[in-house]
């Protein structure tokens, strides 16, 4: 009888150990700058009343946010972003929270999208949030916070891209665009600039109805514009804060594409490459309150895991950093174990990472196992080696071994 072959639902994904460690280990990295910026971690619930996530995120995206009856006839959904949670949690506990309140969230999120490369129905989010300040400083923390993440990533060729709305709002209002609506229609159009060219998006704001008289003027001004006053103190701060100034730029054809943005915007980039975004946000005074939290203002980012972690790979950052992962496997000899048991367990108690081989297999068999596996460093500890009372260590990757005292290996597994 055929085994029917059991698939996964379209845009849902398994993590097989390789790249759930690399998960893990940039997981890690930007938890450690979090919590050295005074970040604190918050958590919510996979699902929420639907009533609580419908009517947040505008009618198309509406349409995305998973919705079902549970066990008790309630409409429920699953979590679609960190940002209304966020709110939610103020909304809850007005009064109890420090402002402004400095968190971080790393959890999964689902959207109904239809799947495509590079775009799947369930993935793990990961924002900062500054909450309850309009200070130029909350902005200038997420982004030296935002560049030493890369920096400690071992990326260097990067780049803040920095903006405001509120450049873009006075220069749209100079135009006589100063309709709300008809301003968001020809940002997001604009928004398309690098990815489309500039006579594509000249043709998109015709056919929305736009001048062309008014759509070359902007284009002759953006060549022209400058900071406003307060991202001059934005980037004031950041010098303060000891950024280099080949990390950020001011980028006045930024927009972002979200509507509830309100004044500075901001987008990590790579230097010459033609990649989407790595990171991207901004302020946003409205947005707590629309969504039934208090009133009060924000900043934060979002951080593309999926994008930073195939990048990583590509330029293989994360090699050094995870070989030692799997450091020691000690090898098992059935007549032995007691011994090698004993060795494993006093190499555990000094810091080394390490596995015994979990069956009974020749010597062989265990090595080719170790070598598969990735594994640094084998210790054997067979006849000869109890009897001379040492271990032998075989560098995987040198393809040389050692006797030596277990104290002698412990050191040097220790300095690897």
């Amino acid at each position: 009888m055929r085994t029917k072959k059991v698939n996964n639902l379209k845009g849902f994904r398994n993590f097989l150990p390789e790249d759930q460690t690399l998960k893990n280990y940039l997981v890690r990295t930007l938890k450690q700058v979090f919590e050295a910026y005074g970040f604190e971690p918050l958590e919510t619930p996979a699902i929420e009343y639907a009533s609580t996530l419908l009517g947040k995120y505008g009618n198309e995206a509406d349409k995305l946010v998973y919705t079902f009856k549970d066990k008790g006839d309630r409409l429920v959904g699953l979590r679609y972003d960190l940002t209304v949670p966020l709110a939610k949690v103020l909304s809850q506990n007005s009064g109890q929270i420090p402002l402004p309140f400095k968190r971080y969230q790393i959890q999964n999120v689902w959207r109904a999208e239809k799947p495509q490369a590079g775009r799947f129905r369930e993935f793990l989010q990961c924002d900062v949030d500054i909450v309850g300040t309009n200070s130029p400083l909350a902005e200038a923390e997420i982004i030296a916070l935002t560049v030493n993440c890369f920096k400690k990533l071992g990326l260097e060729n990067f780049e803040v891209k920095i903006n405001s709305r509120q450049v873009l709002f006075s220069l749209l209002n100079e135009l006589n665009i100063k309709e709300k609506k008809q301003q968001m229609s020809f940002l997001q159009t604009l928004d398309k600039l690098e990815k489309m060219g500039p006579d594509k998006v000249k043709a998109e704001l015709l056919e929305k109805g736009f001048r062309e008289k008014i759509i070359n003027k902007l284009f002759t001004e953006l060549k022209t514009i400058k900071p406003d006053e307060n991202l001059k103190k934005i980037f004031d701060l950041l010098s303060y804060y000891g950024i280099n100034e080949k990390n950020y730029s001011f980028s006045p054809t930024l927009v972002r594409g979200l509507d509830y943005y309100t004044g500075p915007i901001f987008e990590v980039v790579l230097k010459n490459e033609k990649i989407s975004s790595l990171a991207g946000g901004g302020r946003y005074d409205e947005l707590i309150p629309s969504l039934g939290g208090p009133d009060i203002s924000g900043t934060g980012l979002s951080f593309g895991l999926d994008r930073i972690i195939n990048l990583l790979k590509e330029k293989k950052q994360l090699a050094g950093n995870l070989k030692t992962k799997k450091n020691v496997l000690v090898l098992t000899f059935s007549d032995l174990l007691k011994e090698n048991i004993k060795t494993l367990t006093q190499l555990r108690k000094n810091g080394i990472l390490g596995e015994i081989y979990l069956k009974d297999s020749s010597f062989k068999t265990q090595l080719k196992y170790a070598d598969k596996k990735g594994v640094s460093w084998v210790i054997i500890q067979g006849p000869d080696e109890i009897k001379a009372k040492v271990l032998t260590l075989k560098g995987m990757n040198k393809k040389e071994q050692k006797k030596l005292k277990l104290e002698e290996i412990i050191r040097i597994l220790k300095d690897s």
